[in-house]
């Protein structure tokens, strides 16, 4: 399976196991999703489960939370990462305090789907990475996967959870891995281990990363499209680096993170977003703390600039090959 399909089984199998589970969002029901990844669903479960809204994030994350409270499991769709602004009130002031607020009664079950990041051409306004302002938030758990199996597993587990996930899917990699050289021919999942995705039900506990690559001399953090290009850059360039997939940003799995940087004595952090309150910067906050005694260079950082996302300059905003070569030359250094 690519992620599309993964995602949509993911869906499928909560909604067959569980009538509580339904999928809302713009365009979702009759077309499928932009990506097509609620394709078929609505055939399936019908209208009264999977249904198309307004053009009205507020409105479709509001609906949700009153889904929740009341014994359902909504998967609201937001078309794009860069229009769920309009929802974040609802998100911040409802969905994450609404346990808190009264004292267990109700909770908010949603899993908010969304497509995010770059590398598509799709300019200011559909290439933004906006994990760190939900990273921020107590209450809200973020998720994002980086393979199809990854994918499908981390979803259901969300679905299953009792409190509100913002489940980011990096669109770069729907249909395939990308190494981040963007003049090299495509791939796709069919030739990656991780392309190999069961039809039915299992899942991934969120909270707990996985260790993409072994390593003695660096450890390379990253989540989503970056964990390829991370991969890509240690071929490249024949360093012995352990690459960590985060999945989950938050609950984090802090416990692998400090295994491997007291292992290695460096860290780098590789993500898309901008660079200023990036999540990367309370990773390089984190590993400070905890493995300062081990640390042999200062903790490093990649990412996208503090710009608007740019279209004629995608490549050079991109953290790619390039600047992340440029950063693990500097960080073995010193």
């Amino acid at each position: 399976m690519n992620m599309i399909q993964a995602i949509n089984s993911a869906m499928d199998v909560m909604m067959d196991r569980d009538p509580g589970v339904v999928v809302m969002g713009e365009d979702v029901g009759y077309f499928g999703g932009v990506f097509r990844a609620t394709a078929g669903l609505q055939a399936k479960y019908g209208k009264t489960r999977v249904f198309d809204t307004p053009i009205t994030e507020i409105g479709i994350i509001g609906v949700s939370i009153g889904m929740g409270a009341y014994g359902l499991r909504p998967v609201p769709e937001i078309q794009f990462a860069d229009y769920i602004y309009p929802a974040l009130d609802q998100l911040v002031s409802e969905a994450a305090r609404l346990r808190y607020r009264s004292d267990g009664e109700f909770t908010a079950p949603i899993t908010v789907r969304s497509p995010f990041g770059g590398g598509i051409f799709g300019g200011q306004t559909h290439s933004q990475s906006p994990e760190g302002i939900f990273t921020h938030v107590s209450g809200l758990k973020t998720v994002i996967p980086s393979t199809p199996y990854d994918a499908k597993g981390l979803l259901i587990a969300s679905i299953e959870d009792n409190d509100p996930v913002i489940f980011f899917e990096p669109k770069r990699i729907y249909n395939g891995p990308f190494n981040g050289h963007w003049d090299r021919p495509a791939a796709n999942w069919s030739k990656h281990p991780a392309g190999e995705v069961p039809t039915g039900y299992y899942k991934i506990p969120l909270g707990k990363a996985a260790v993409v690559r072994a390593g003695e001399a660096v450890t390379m953090l990253a989540y989503g499209t970056m964990v390829h290009v991370c991969a890509q850059v240690v071929e490249d360039t024949g360093v012995d680096a352990e690459i960590i997939d985060l999945r989950t940003l938050v609950p984090l799995d802090i416990e692998t993170i400090e295994d491997s940087v007291k292992k290695t004595g460096r860290c780098l952090i590789v993500h898309e977003a901008t660079r200023t309150g990036g999540f990367g910067a309370e990773l390089s906050a984190l590993v400070q703390e905890r493995c300062f005694y081990h640390l042999e260079a200062p903790v490093e950082r990649v990412t996208g600039f503090d710009t608007p996302y740019p279209h004629s300059l995608e490549w050079a905003y991109f953290p790619g090959p390039v600047r992340i070569g440029m950063a693990l030359k500097k960080i073995l250094k010193d």
